[in-house]
């Protein structure tokens, strides 16, 4: 970072610093009150839930873009075809990069393009072509809008006080040096495919998550806090998401994703950024990160997904969270995301899905690292804060306010939260519920240390 970003970074953070002021007063008041109703909170604990344990193998595996391929950035190409690979990426950049009509110079480098609503990725796909974005639909009862309204400003492009104008959506553009770096060209923007394994100390995926499953969900609610953990290695990634869950965890698995990730692999950096994911067959074929294919509409044009996001919490310091809400319109049947305070971000259509045309049958809430053990002992990546969750509020990452949507389009406390950490002495995660936060959990860790070697 320049000393000239860094500047304006700091000045953009002053200029919010009375909002964030009232956030943290109104966030410890409520740990206030959590920490008088703490009896309830439950010990760090390992679930041995069927359905849970499955599904986190099945992850362990196979959901994200680095894979044990790391060190083979151009698998994908023979030795001696570097034009051929570079035609390739340039073929791949026309179709992923529209024409704008605005651009806008993000102070952390990042250029974002404001796309005629319309052009934008996903009408590329054959069953929108032609059409136009969807108007809002009816949102969740019991939903509340907060009196503090979070900032439109909260991503670090918007720091350039440039916006996009109306009709049009903001879009990360993708560079040359973004498929150079991924582990897979041709997968580019996409989870790496794996058979599915059961050999949890292989290089995979880890977790520290609360979970509900056994009935029928139609969305999802939660706040988490932001955090910019270290990733120990150019091609892992440190993540905080939700996922909307369906179908078998063989090759109909169905997800809808959204959250922060550090990801340098991805993006070049490490900011915790928003971003979105979805597969309706196992990560195979189908799905993506953000805009990188057709299948998100994007609605928003204050929201550029995959973009950085700022302020971030700080060891006991200030803290910084953002609420995510994703579900079913009743009416047309596609999953609608919500960010913040009423920011509809955009949709997922209905027939990209198979078992999610339907509904959900587990909700997922936390954090997932990836491990690659290059130098034979665990990553020191870390996952939330890079504490682990004994240590509590502005110490320890969080969620909190975690909420299911049921056939009613209401939105209904959870009743049977669960929480599951793969490795509890490199992550942990331990859950409760007050009148305040409702359920919640903190979760993370450091990853090595003298009890994860």
């Amino acid at each position: 970072m320049d000393a000239n970003f860094e500047k304006k970074i700091w000045w953009c953070l002053d200029h919010r610093t009375r909002q964030v002021r009232c956030r943290q007063k109104r966030v410890v008041l409520e740990q206030e009150e959590e920490e008088s109703d703490s009896s309830k909170m439950s010990s760090c604990c390992k679930i041995n839930s069927p359905i849970i344990t499955i599904f986190v193998f099945f992850l362990f595996f196979i959901s994200s873009v680095q894979s044990s391929n790391f060190n083979h950035t151009y698998h994908n190409f023979k030795p001696g075809n570097e034009s051929k690979k570079l035609k390739y990426i340039k073929s791949l950049l026309m179709e992923i990069n529209k024409p704008p009509v605005k651009t806008i110079q993000s102070p952390d480098g990042d250029i974002i393009d404001c796309v005629l609503s319309h052009q934008q990725p996903a009408f590329d796909h054959p069953q929108l072509k032609g059409q136009m974005p969807l108007d809002p639909p009816e949102r969740p009862r019991g939903v509340t809008l907060e009196t503090e309204m979070l900032q439109e400003n909260f991503q670090v492009w918007s720091m350039s006080d440039e916006f996009c104008p109306e009709g049009t959506v903001p879009i990360r553009r993708t560079s040359e040096q973004d498929f150079l770096r991924a582990s897979s060209v041709r997968r580019f923007g996409r989870k790496i495919r794996r058979p599915i394994r059961r050999d949890t100390s292989s290089n995979g995926h880890e977790h520290a998550v609360g979970y509900v499953s056994g009935n029928e969900y139609y969305g999802a609610k939660a706040s988490l806090n932001v955090w910019a953990p270290r990733v120990a290695n150019p091609y892992e990634f440190s993540l905080s998401q939700m996922w909307v869950i369906a179908g078998s965890f063989g090759n109909d698995l169905n997800t809808i994703e959204a959250g922060w990730q550090v990801s340098p692999e991805l993006y070049g950096d490490n900011y915790p950024r928003f971003f979105t994911y979805w597969t309706s067959d196992a990560y195979q074929a189908t799905g993506c990160y953000n805009l990188l294919c057709s299948g998100f509409v994007q609605t928003n044009n204050k929201i550029a997904i995959g973009a950085a996001i700022s302020p971030i919490s700080s060891y006991r310091g200030g803290q910084f969270d953002i609420s995510l809400l994703v579900w079913k319109d009743p009416k047309h049947g596609n999953w609608w995301l919500e960010f913040g305070n009423g920011m509809l971000v955009g949709y997922w259509p209905s027939f990209l899905f198979t078992h999610l045309r339907g509904r959900a049958s587990m909700v997922q809430f936390g954090g997932e690292i990836v491990n690659s053990r290059t130098s034979g002992a665990h990553t020191s990546t870390q996952m939330g804060s890079g504490h682990f969750a004994g240590e509590g509020f502005g110490k320890a990452s969080y969620f909190r306010n975690l909420q299911v949507v049921d056939w009613d389009n209401s939105l209904i406390p959870l009743s049977n939260l669960r929480v599951l950490a793969d490795h509890s002495s490199c992550y942990d995660i331990r859950g409760g519920i007050n009148r305040a936060w409702g359920n919640y959990f903190y979760y993370g860790g450091p990853g090595r240390n003298s009890r994860c070697p």
